[in-house]
């Protein structure tokens, strides 16, 4: 049976990482019907917007998607096409697997790790008042009012959602992933010590939701101590939840056990929608030279399969990116610089498509 799936290509380096990645799923076996519809800033002259309605219908309709990269137009009032998604389609939890392969440059072997990030809430919520606005000031009066310590006149502000229901549907999903992927621990990550109110809710509602799941286990951690924890023991780590702008940082940050961005799938999960990514950006500067890495979103295409419910086609994927990574001979320059010091003898994008092809 043939799976529905809406490929957006992207800008810059998305439309060769994609194709890379296409041709790789395809290779597979498994019976795609994609869907291709294009959004980013190459768009913007055509509907006036990086984010057409046909593109949203298409998603609307399959449920599933795999994008590239996309640049959001500078000078417009667009924020960005990731969070715009996110939003139109509550896709609520953003999945990061950190996973170690070989010749991927790190200081660390055989790191297994996964983020979840809670997606449409914290101070991404994009709640936000300039400085000067009229909001401002009739803040500071309410703040005044209930009797704390207001902030200068002449600041910006942002605003921090924390929600009961949003803390609960995210930790809830973080338990269910581990208890689905043979996991073990999950770990809940805040700042509550400082944020009372908004972290100490996330935290409260982490602890309620951990109760009901006493085979897996349980411990909390604060963001900073987080941090040094990943870099120091990052096998300490199993599954780790977290809100919306510690989920980003510490991403980030356990991407870079692994060998970067470049090596670092995502997904974006709602209730009935899911798009997958890689995690880096466009690469403008690189892009049409046929030498950026597609690890990342062939890597995603196997989350998107295990969704679709193709666990065995993701897993020979895998195995053939881990093989071809791990022989050298037929891998992109970023990664030939990390296994030897120099990108000499390295080959192209697609070229290192078919080196995982040759090897499922």
């Amino acid at each position: 049976m043939a799976h529905d799936v809406v490929l957006i290509p992207g800008d810059g380096i998305g439309p060769e990482i994609t194709s890379a990645m296409r041709r790789v799923v395809d290779a597979s076996g498994v019976d795609i019907a994609w869907n291709v519809v294009d959004a980013g800033a190459g768009v913007m002259d055509e509907f006036g917007t990086p984010l057409p309605e046909h593109v949203l219908d298409a998603i609307r309709s399959t449920k599933v998607a795999i994008k590239g990269p996309i640049t959001t137009p500078v000078g417009t009032g667009f924020r960005s096409v990731n969070v715009a998604l996110r939003r139109e389609f509550d896709l609520y939890s953003c999945v990061r697997p950190c996973l170690s392969m070989p010749g991927d440059g790190s200081r660390y072997t055989d790191i297994d790790l996964v983020i979840v990030r809670e997606n449409t809430e914290d101070l991404y919520a994009g709640i936000e008042f300039d400085e000067g606005a009229p909001e401002v000031a009739e803040l500071s009066q309410l703040i005044e009012a209930s009797g704390q310590k207001t902030f200068k006149p002449d600041s910006a502000i942002s605003v921090k959602p924390i929600s009961v229901s949003g803390s609960r549907r995210i930790v809830e999903y973080a338990f269910e992933y581990a208890r689905r992927c043979g996991r073990h621990k999950v770990t809940a990550v805040h700042k509550a010590n400082i944020m009372k109110a908004s972290d100490g809710l996330f935290l409260r509602v982490a602890r309620e939701v951990a109760e009901r799941y006493p085979d897996i286990e349980f411990n909390d951690k604060i963001v900073d101590a987080t941090c040094m924890g990943l870099v120091q023991d990052p096998y300490a780590f199993d599954v780790l939840v977290l809100p919306n702008l510690y989920g980003d940082i510490v991403s980030d940050l356990a991407a870079g056990l692994v060998g970067g961005l470049g090596m670092a799938p995502g997904a974006n999960i709602g209730r009935d929608i899911a798009i997958f990514e890689a995690t880096h950006g466009s690469a403008p500067d690189i892009a049409g030279k046929d030498i950026a890495n597609p690890t990342a979103e062939i890597l995603s295409a196997c989350m998107m399969l295990d969704h679709l419910g193709e666990g065995a086609a993701a897993t020979r994927i895998r195995e053939a990116v881990k093989k071809t990574l791990a022989a050298g001979e037929s891998v992109t320059g970023d990664v030939r610089r990390a296994q030897t010091g120099s990108a000499e003898g390295c080959v192209g994008t697609q070229a290192f498509a078919d080196a995982v092809i040759a090897n499922l």
